[in-house]
């Protein structure tokens, strides 16, 4: 044995040394080892380096201290190992153009290569092998270069097997037995890396910075190697998202201010965006070819499942890492966006059967639903969703809409500093310009033009006893809308107030028309003087109008809803704030319905905007009768239409002569001319049509008749208009 130990390692055969005893390799090592090493930094050939490293694996590291493997070993190993697979595989990559069946010496160097590197890749396994059968904790600083160098042989040979039809340009059946073993040796390596990856103890107590950015290197290596793999093997891709969102987890404390957030959110949106078309394009093939196949079902099924599988990782993540996700609250806004897009009633949506619905809803969207929740509180978030300068392309509209009302819903549950977060726009003092939560929903339900107009249908509220039906989206918004007023915060009401009031005037009707529905249900469900205050306020906003436009017409429309929700004193205080006696708040009388109030107040008040009406009339009929006046004129007839419509019951037998007199008296005034030429002649004309009509059994016939030629004489007018525009 003497003599064994005076050879020296240069002169020992490879084939010598491979057939040591243990107890040699063991004895030998201190002298051996650095000759080895010499041999494999110089050696020139591959089959030469494969030995000398499997030698080194098998032989000689089972008898090393595993506290200075990387002094020892690693980092004298491992470079030159990297550098022997790079050329290998640039060899490979350029050889592979001329491969062909004819072409047998480019076909055999090709094997010989591949068959090398499978051989490279197995005496890895056994390297990381061997570290985690030999501790029961690591130190990343003992295996430093171990990890990332074991990541870098993985991701390149996943890339090449990947890109293996373009690189091998249609001969891969030449080769393909070889790269589907590479491939199974690549996934062999990297399944040991991440068990030892798993061993893996850093204490948080002590900041030892190369370890730290060791693991984050080790994360990110292999969130680009799921990159690579996502489409070549699903289960081996969300076993690999699986390690990096556990890693992550067990040394949150240590490396969360060091990981690359964003970069792991961004790719698992991805991932998730991937899995979720891929699972409408097979529920949308089944429901085409109306396909009971098993088949089909169980790849529908394993396929939703990967969507559940990669929603929840995100779930998590983003629970643990909250703080630190600022820069990805645009991506996860976009994730809900883009998927609620392709999912019904969305009207970018793929056809797909109920049951595939209720299945892809109850297994992932809940998901969705639930990371929601978990962003209400996170100002960044709100900041992107309200943010008072985002432009969203026609299909991500409606799904906008859908997420304001989805968080609407949640907010009653929130503490009040998240509802006036929400609630409230963004301060001066502020980066970004964010509107109110209230003020996002009626500019995104305004967008949602289409979905208003088919209609779409969305699920209805259940209720107890009742079976939930579909509802359109005005409905919906409606009915989530006045469910969130209901539960309010008193602090936030001058919100409310203001964002009902701009939507009210705004030019958009349909959008008014759910403010004023809101409205209204605020009138039915505050108190008697809060919804004496709105319409006290609305009224004073009618005064003030300048003249006609959309805005006096949606006010009006307004006051003579909530005029119905008043109670009787509230009213009573109302006529005497807005006396019908002054002939100026007959301006406010045209637009309200008497039916609003009780009986007798009903009768009394009628009666004396019939009296004011009549008197203006005939003061107008006294003075110099100029078209200018007319538009005064106009809001009188319009006030004594709405008692003759609403109270015609208060007039008594004078005052209906009275007033079908002067209309006797306004009607011998118009002519042909004016009419056609004077838009307040046209209007005096279209409130005394309905106003003559109720005393239509007792008009003197000469006036029916002179009504029914003027009439007449403008529907010819008209018909001349319509041809002359049909003409152009």
């Amino acid at each position: 044995m003497s003599q064994e130990r005076a050879v020296p390692a240069s002169a020992v055969a490879l084939e010598e040394l491979s057939s040591w005893p243990e107890e040699v390799c063991r004895r030998e090592l201190p002298s051996v080892l650095p000759r080895l090493l010499s041999m494999y930094q110089h050696s020139d050939n591959w089959i030469e380096h494969i030995q000398i490293l499997k030698i080194i694996v098998e032989m000689f590291l089972p008898h090393m201290n595993h506290l200075t493997l990387e002094q020892t070993c690693f980092s004298q190993v491992l470079p030159k190992t990297v550098k022997l697979f790079d050329d290998m595989m640039f060899e490979l990559t350029s050889q592979a153009r001329g491969l062909s069946s004819q072409n047998l010496e480019i076909q055999t160097t090709l094997r010989n290569i591949l068959q090398t590197m499978v051989q490279l890749l197995g005496t890895l396994t056994g390297c990381v092998q061997h570290v985690c059968t030999t501790q029961e904790s690591i130190i990343l600083e003992n295996i430093h270069s171990l990890p990332s160098s074991i990541l870098h042989v993985i991701k390149s040979t996943f890339v090449h097997c990947k890109n293996s039809e373009s690189v091998y340009s249609g001969r891969l059946h030449l080769v393909s037995d070889l790269l589907q073993a590479l491939f199974k040796e690549a996934y062999s390596l990297q399944k040991q890396l991440m068990e030892l990856l798993d061993m893996v103890c850093m204490d948080p107590l002590i900041d030892e910075n190369d370890d730290i950015l060791d693991m984050v290197v080790v994360i990110h290596s292999l969130l680009d190697i799921c990159s690579v793999i996502s489409s070549m093997d699903h289960a081996f891709h969300a076993n690999t998202w699986k390690f990096i969102i556990k890693q992550s987890l067990k040394h949150q404390s240590v490396i969360k201010s060091q990981l690359k957030h964003k970069d792991i959110i961004t790719s698992l949106c991805e991932d998730i965006l991937y899995s979720f078309h891929s699972c409408l394009q097979l529920a949308e093939q089944m429901t085409q070819s109306d396909s009971q196949d098993n088949a089909d079902c169980r790849l529908f099924q394993k396929t939703l499942k990967l969507c559940r599988f990669f929603a929840n990782s995100l779930l998590h993540y983003t629970k643990e890492f909250l703080p630190f996700l600022s820069d990805s609250c645009c991506t996860l806004h976009q994730l809900y966006l883009q998927i609620h897009s392709k999912f019904p009633p969305s009207l970018y949506a793929a056809g797909i059967s109920k049951a595939e619905q209720e299945e892809i809803i109850g297994a992932f969207l809940v998901i969705l639903d639930s990371l929601i929740s978990q962003l209400l509180t996170f100002q960044p978030f709100v900041e992107v969703v309200l943010d008072s300068k985002l432009e969203l392309p026609c299909e991500l509209q409606f799904p906008q809409c859908l997420l304001l009302v989805a968080i609407m819903d949640k907010l009653p549950s929130q503490p009040e500093d998240v509802q006036t977060l929400w609630c409230t726009e963004s301060h001066g003092s502020e980066p970004t310009a964010r509107m109110s939560l209230l003020k996002a929903i009626f500019s995104s339900f305004e967008q949602c033009s289409g979905e208003l107009s088919l209609p779409v249908h969305l699920q209805g509220v259940k209720s107890k006893g009742q079976a939930q039906v579909a509802v359109t989206l005005y409905q919906h918004v409606c009915v989530h809308l006045c469910a969130f007023i209901a539960s309010f915060h008193p602090s936030l009401f001058p919100e409310l107030d203001t964002a009902l009031l701009n939507a009210v005037l705004g030019a958009n009707m349909i959008t008014s028309l759910l403010a004023m529905d809101a409205w209204c249900f605020l009138a039915r469900y505050g108190t008697a003087e809060l919804c004496a205050h709105h319409v006290t306020i609305v009224a004073h906003l009618i005064k003030s109008c300048p003249g006609e436009c959309y805005q006096l017409t949606n006010l009006s429309v307004l006051l003579r809803r909530l005029f119905f929700f008043m109670a009787p004193p509230q009213q009573v205080e109302f006529i005497q704030k807005f006396s019908p006696k002054d002939a100026e708040n007959l301006l406010l009388w045209q637009y309200i319905s008497f039916q609003a109030l009780p009986a007798e107040l009903r009768k009394q008040t009628a009666h004396e905007v019939s009296r004011v009406g009549i008197a203006q009339c005939r003061k107008w009929l006294g003075s110099s009768r100029t078209v200018g006046e007319l538009e005064s004129l106009n809001t009188v007839l319009s006030a004594l239409l709405a008692v003759c419509n609403s109270a015609s019951e208060a007039l008594d037998i004078g005052q209906q002569t009275v007033v079908k007199d002067i209309g006797n008296q306004l009607w011998a005034l118009l002519n042909i001319k004016l009419v056609t030429s004077q838009p307040y002649v046209q209007q005096t004309l279209s409130l005394l049509l309905p106003l003559l009509g109720f005393f239509t059994q007792t008009l003197d016939p000469q006036l029916i008749s002179q009504v029914r030629i003027v009439v007449s004489k403008l529907i010819l007018c008209l018909r001349k208009l319509l041809n002359c525009c049909d003409l152009k």
